[in-house]
């Protein structure tokens, strides 16, 4: 009989990952896991749809009406949370008390020029409608994940 060299490798990973880096036991300990890390980034909705935002990225969305060039927007969708080694996942959302991501207005633009192109066979209708689709340009701003103070009663 042929004995098997090979060993699972899965059972010694996980117990190697709890050895190694520390599993937080509450979201105020988790926080200072993310804080304690160099580079943040956010999983964020902005008009309905969820984007993967770090600090200073520029984000290219369909055009906001009511906002004019140099104003702050605050994200308040914030579905996750994370660093390099570890991550905070909301239910569904991380209530904007602890996760601060503001975004700055830098142009109101248009994309390039799209041609609709309608016919209908053997009867010589044809038309081209052209138009350019308006965007809003965004600075994404600094993570800031302020300091939970406890307050014990």
């Amino acid at each position: 009989m042929a004995t098997s060299l090979f060993r699972p490798i899965q059972p010694l990973c996980r117990s190697a990952l709890r050895a190694f880096h520390a599993v937080p036991n509450s979201a105020a300990s988790a926080l200072d896991l993310i804080r304690s890390q160099p580079s943040h980034y956010v999983v964020a909705s902005v008009v309905g749809r969820k984007y993967l935002l770090a600090p200073r990225d520029v984000l290219t969305i369909p055009r906001l009406r009511d906002v004019k060039v140099g104003d702050i927007i605050s994200l308040d969708e914030i579905h996750e949370l994370g660093s390099r080694e570890y991550t905070l996942r909301g239910n569904p959302v991380i209530p904007p008390s602890r996760v601060k991501v503001e975004a700055t207005v830098i142009e109101h633009t248009k994309g390039k020029m799209e041609f609709i192109f309608k016919k209908k066979r053997r009867k010589g209708y044809q038309k081209t409608k052209k138009h350019k689709q308006t965007y809003t340009r965004l600075r994404i701003g600094d993570i800031e994940i302020p300091l939970q103070t406890s307050v014990v009663s």
